[in-house]
């Protein structure tokens, strides 16, 4: 068998895939105490806004789909947040704000992250808040062990907790010092702030089940914890990317009137499966658009990662991008043609375009007879990472989450709670006329996107990775190597990657590198140059450094669970029973 960098984990009873292995082993643990897949996914992400502060907080937000085996169907649960009602076009541009920034409390969204899980385990879960939550305030009470992933970002990041904010210092740089690799991290105001979510839930469960929950998540929205949120950004001035010092703009009620929505996915077939995404609030489309235009080629007959192949599907990317630029938004407020983007007929229209020897320079969505412009991007992106999980257990339910933002890095941690703020409002546009328009309580279209797939109608795969714009590269990638190249899932996430930055970034300042690909160095200098040739300009990134692709699926025919996690990064980790 080909050398594969982490084991291919196989259980009956249901296995879990996550970005960090004591995530995936409290996923575990409620499995074993007889909680569903849902239970086990919300287990494990909470205990990732934890373990990965960096990539993920309850200050930030959670796209979520799942397969509830009891109804054999798929639901997308919208947990990204809303833009405050004060927030306009004409509120930025009247204090000289051309871009929203991408750091600081300005860009900062409702936190829907919480929301999203509390209304994942009132409707598809079975066990209670305490029973999940539990393993979370553990793990912040007692502390966990720094890594290394964990101690570059406090690193890169500790002049300015050190000089700005001094309530992220005194939680990630203890008596003033970075931690050392290995170091215990607590983090006791994050174990207090759920502890009170815990008490709310215990003085209602007398109520019943659901009811106990709900009053866990009006504490957060409309009890001392959005009070604190609110009291601290707006009686607090923190320097942004604008270049001026800026407080927040969300309000009380800004929190008490959010709701997370439970949605119909959106949907396309390839080689007899279905793929499920989440709706254009998100860039989960793109995923499908690509995997249409793709269709139209032997892939297989190409060679895996030949140059001819890369050219296709980094070409097909392009244009799927293209349409995301121009057409995705929140649907609440723009009309976004989705039967007409993800229609076989449009995919054989786009797929024409693609010249087989040439690398198109130009972005060229559906509706553009002309050039768009394309703006070269500059170093300064506020493009901080993310994290996935993925459970599938003995029944059949699935779940497939990308929990994100609340960086500690972009946003100073509210203080007495112990996380800070997301900043997923520098997705935004001041731009009237983009779908992304900023508008009061409208929803960015958020770069997260977790993937699910039935075959025959009936439970298959879940799968992910962080990475912004480059999620659906690499996991489109992962899944051509499984479905088109006979990989198992292991195998199919170590192969080397590559992905195009040759769209408009989602992030602040929403740059582009138009013609560039990245590629693994593991991708040989050979076929390097054949890109080039056909007019691709090639940036090599180091070996190993692309996303952290989790995956789980079911072999029904066997009875059997398999899970697998990337080696890159090093604390990713898929087990089983």
């Amino acid at each position: 068998m080909e050398f594969i960098t982490r084991p291919l984990v196989m259980g009956t009873h249901g296995v879990v895939s996550s970005g960090h292995y004591l995530a995936s082993l409290i996923g575990l643990r409620i499995l074993e105490k007889g909680g569903n897949a849902i239970d086990a996914g919300v287990a494990s992400g909470l205990a990732l806004a934890v373990l990965e502060p960096h990539n993920y907080t309850i200050g930030g937000e959670t796209p979520i789909l799942i397969y509830s085996a009891d109804e054999q169907t798929v639901y997308a649960i919208n947990g990204q947040g809303t833009a405050a009602k004060a927030a306009s076009i004409e509120w930025y541009k009247n204090r000289g704000i051309n871009i929203i920034p991408g750091d600081g409390f300005l860009p900062a969204t409702v936190p829907a992250s919480f929301d999203a899980w509390i209304t994942a385990l009132a409707v598809f879960g079975a066990l209670s808040l305490a029973d999940v939550l539990t393993p979370a305030i553990e793990l912040a009470e007692e502390g966990f062990p720094v890594y290394h992933y964990l101690h570059s970002v406090l690193r890169s990041s500790s002049d300015r907790f050190r000089r700005e904010w001094p309530t992220t210092a005194e939680v990630f740089m203890p008596n003033g010092e970075l931690p050392e690799i290995g170091q215990i991290l607590i983090q006791s105001d994050l174990a207090k702030t759920f502890k009170r979510l815990l008490e709310a839930e215990k003085k209602n469960l007398h109520l019943g089940r659901k009811s106990a929950l709900q009053a866990a998540r009006d504490c957060y929205y409309k009890g001392e914890i959005a009070e604190k949120i609110v009291t601290f950004i707006r009686g607090n001035e923190v320097l942004d990317s604008s270049g001026m010092r800026n407080k927040g703009i969300l309000d009380l009620e800004d929190f008490a009137s959010y709701r997370t929505k439970i949605e119909e996915p959106v949907a396309a077939d390839y080689r007899g499966l279905r793929i499920y995404k989440c709706g254009p609030w998100t860039q989960g489309p793109v995923f499908l658009q690509q995997l249409n235009i793709l269709e139209g080629f032997d892939l297989a007959s190409l060679g895996h990662n030949s140059p001819h192949y890369i050219h296709i599907v980094v070409e097909a990317a392009k244009l799927a991008y293209a349409d995301r630029e121009q057409h995705y938004g929140d649907p609440d407020f723009v009309h976004v043609p989705l039967e007409r983007l993800l229609s076989k007929e449009y995919a054989e229209e786009r797929r024409k375009l693609i010249d087989p020897e040439k690398a198109s320079l130009e972005l060229r969505p559906s509706n553009r007879d002309t050039i768009q412009k394309i703006v070269e991007d500059t170093d300064k992106t506020f493009n901080s990472d993310t994290t996935h999980l993925d459970v599938i257990d003995g029944y059949g339910n699935m779940i497939s989450a990308t929990p994100s933002g609340g960086w500690i890095q972009s946003s100073p941690v509210i203080g007495g709670l112990g996380f800070p703020l997301g900043t997923r409002g520098q997705m935004f546009h001041l731009d009237p006329s983009h779908p992304e328009a900023l508008a009061p309580c409208k929803r960015p279209s958020t770069t997260l996107t977790p993937s699910l797939v039935t075959k025959d109608e009936r439970p298959f795969m879940v799968f992910g990775t962080p990475g912004g714009d480059m999620q659906d590269q690499w996991t489109l990638q992962f899944f051509l190597n499984f479905v088109e190249f006979n990989m198992n899932l292991q195998q199919a996430i170590d192969a080397p990657t590559f992905h195009t930055l040759h769209f408009p970034s989602s992030f602040y300042p929403h740059g582009a590198h138009p013609g560039l690909v990245a590629v693994e160095e593991r991708i040989p200098e050979e076929t390097r140059k054949a890109l080039v040739s056909r007019g691709h300009k090639i940036q090599v990134d180091r070996a190993w450094s692309h996303g952290r692709v989790t995956a789980v699926m079911v072999d029904e025919e066997k009875g059997v669970i398999v899970g697998a996690a990337s080696p890159r990064a090093g604390i990713a980790y898929a087990v089983g029973w």
